[in-house]
């Protein structure tokens, strides 16, 4: 019998019967019987910026990570299709947002902004049929009895080392591999209906182990004697998985003469046509879905006024004074980082913001206030001092009307000897939660000349029944 050839995409082995593709390439799946994939994607992700807590592609990021993944995911189904193995090890999954490719623009000429429409996505997109993942670790599993002969020899040998890091609630598959405790599927084995291929979803192995690699000379990383046994078995492992599959597999992958139009049968036509119609449609709601997905989570940035802290809080703020009439955004000019610097007729502010937990906001952030609003002045650019906003969010974890006064007296006092406004973030959702509904200039501009002309604690006018 030949010898298997055999891929490991996304993680490197201490094997020279396998071939190493990196999780960005364009390469074939179709040269391998057997392909080793393991969907690690920090490499190709930066944490730099976030949106509602998830890291947030820029667009380069966002478009080579999309391609990445249509790419697998074609390889891997045409790949099983044509009667090769493929072996996905579930590592963590990683939610992220995308850009859409789609902007907004408002306002012109200095106030005018550009908005980047981002989208939902994780790392498992490159899977060719439609699963519900949800992440959940542990340790405790055992091979399901139906089935799942050909994953003995392989679970005989790694299931100890396995971890198991994502549930596959799939209710078409009782799953092949399943946790101790409540049967919840973590390994499932799908078979090609067209060929004696086969996906296979293992827990995932730890690959990256310290003792698996040595050093060598001039700081050269070399395999160990530990990680060459290891990657020695797992290869044996996933060939035997595959003869398995092969030989317990009952279906003759077609010939392409058979496929042509002269022997297509009139009700396969029919069928392939009405599955040709459900997939644009299905290809319509996701598109519709995702859109809405992304508008949801826009409009609802408002509440993190409520509860947010750091970033989201400052987005927040953000959003909240565009709605008052003001151009605002976070500013880092010349070192001088400014968590959000927002102007209008009545003048320019600088603001800084501060979440507590269970208590109220100290004089520190005050203090570093008023830090800010002075390097700003230095400027060449800047003719007049802004006036200091401190926005701030007390005792944001407990419900509102068990809330005490968000600013300390000490800060209260200091913003009197200061000149700077202090702004509750829950009063400033409640006028922003109202001109999200109601195009109001009136009641806008009375807000903003609550802010500009007060010193202490802003009180804004009532909200209009």
């Amino acid at each position: 019998m030949p010898k298997s050839s055999i891929a490991s995409v996304g993680f490197e082995c201490a094997s020279s019967s396998v071939e190493y593709i990196p999780f960005g390439s364009s390469a074939s799946l179709l040269d391998f019987d057997i392909t080793m994939f393991r969907p690690q994607i920090d490499s190709h992700i930066s944490y730099r910026e976030t949106y509602n807590g998830k890291p947030c592609l820029d667009d380069d990021r966002s478009f080579a990570l999309r391609r990445y993944m249509d790419h697998w995911r074609r390889e891997i189904l045409d790949s099983v299709n044509g009667g090769k193995t493929v072996i996905v090890f579930m590592t963590d999954l990683i939610y992220l947002s995308i850009a859409t490719g789609e902007k907004t623009y408002s306002g012109s000429g200095r106030n005018s902004r550009v908005t980047r429409i981002v989208t939902d996505y994780d790392n498992y997109r490159f899977l060719p049929y439609s699963l519900k993942l949800t992440p959940s670790i542990g340790r405790g599993m055992a091979l399901s009895v139906e089935k799942s002969e050909p994953l003995v020899e392989y679970w005989n040998e790694f299931g100890e080392a396995s971890t198991y890091k994502i549930i596959i609630n799939d209710a078409g598959s009782p799953g092949h591999i399943l946790t101790r405790n409540g049967n919840k599927p973590v390994g499932l084995l799908l078979r090609s209906k067209v060929s004696n291929g086969a996906l296979v979803l293992l827990p995932d192995l730890d690959v990256d182990a310290e003792e698996f690699t040595t050093a060598g000379k001039g700081n050269q990383t070399l395999w160990s004697k530990e990680g060459q046994r290891f990657f020695s078995a797992l290869v044996s492992a996933a060939v035997s998985i595959d003869k398995a599959i092969k030989s317990s597999g009952e279906v003759t992958p077609e010939p392409s003469w058979s496929a042509t139009a002269r022997f297509k049968l009139k009700a396969e036509i029919e069928i392939e046509g009405r599955l040709s119609a459900l997939n644009a449609e299905l290809d319509r709601i996701n598109g519709e879905t995702s859109d809405l997905k992304a508008r949801l989570s826009d409009v609802s940035l408002l509440r993190g006024l409520l509860y947010e802290k750091g970033p989201q809080l400052e987005k927040a703020i953000i959003k909240s004074l565009r709605l008052l009439g003001y151009s605002a955004e976070h500013s880092n000019i010349d070192n001088i980082e400014l968590d959000v610097v927002f102007a209008s007729d009545d003048g320019r502010l600088i603001g800084e913001a501060e979440g507590k937990d269970s208590k109220p906001i100290n004089i520190t952030k005050l203090r570093q206030l008023a830090l800010n609003v002075h390097e700003d002045f230095e400027r060449e650019d800047v003719k007049k001092i802004a006036k200091g906003v401190l926005f701030g969010n007390g005792y944001r974890l407990l419900p509102i009307e068990e809330r005490e006064e968000p600013f300390t007296d000490k800060c209260l006092s200091a913003s009197t000897a200061s000149s700077t406004a202090l702004v509750s973030t829950p009063d400033l959702f409640l006028v922003a939660q109202y001109l999200s509904d109601n195009a109001d200039s009136d009641f806008a501009k009375k807000c903003r000349l609550a802010i500009s002309s007060t010193v202490g604690r802003v009180c804004f006018p009532p909200v209009p029944k």
